[in-house]
């Protein structure tokens, strides 16, 4: 039994240490871009858009469709970037476990 509560306080202070991590993530932030670098979209560490930015040259009446592409493109390309810099920081905190429910 003394051995599983050293697992408990191990698990408690993982779990205290991811909750800390999300925090800092939510702060972190990436960027993608489509077109050229004329659609730019961030995104934070909790998977969140929290930025577009469209230039106006990439803005034409007679073809929305290319510019819904490209902002599609740079929000998945965002969303993608901040899952990756999730894994990779989870990674370093669960020593690369993959522990289901956590990433």
């Amino acid at each position: 039994m003394k051995n599983m509560g050293g697992m408990l306080k191990q698990a408690q202070k993982l779990q205290a240490q991811m909750v800390k991590l999300q925090e800092e993530l939510a702060e972190k932030t990436v960027e993608a871009t489509a077109g050229g670098g004329m659609v730019k979209a961030t995104a934070n560490g909790r998977q969140q858009i929290t930025a577009l930015v469209i230039e106006k040259e990439v803005v034409d009446p007679a073809d929305v469709e290319m510019l819904q592409d490209l902002v599609l493109a740079a929000i998945n390309d965002a969303l993608t970037k901040s899952q990756e810099m999730m894994n990779s920081e989870m990674g370093k905190l669960t020593g690369g476990l993959n522990i289901p429910g956590l990433m």
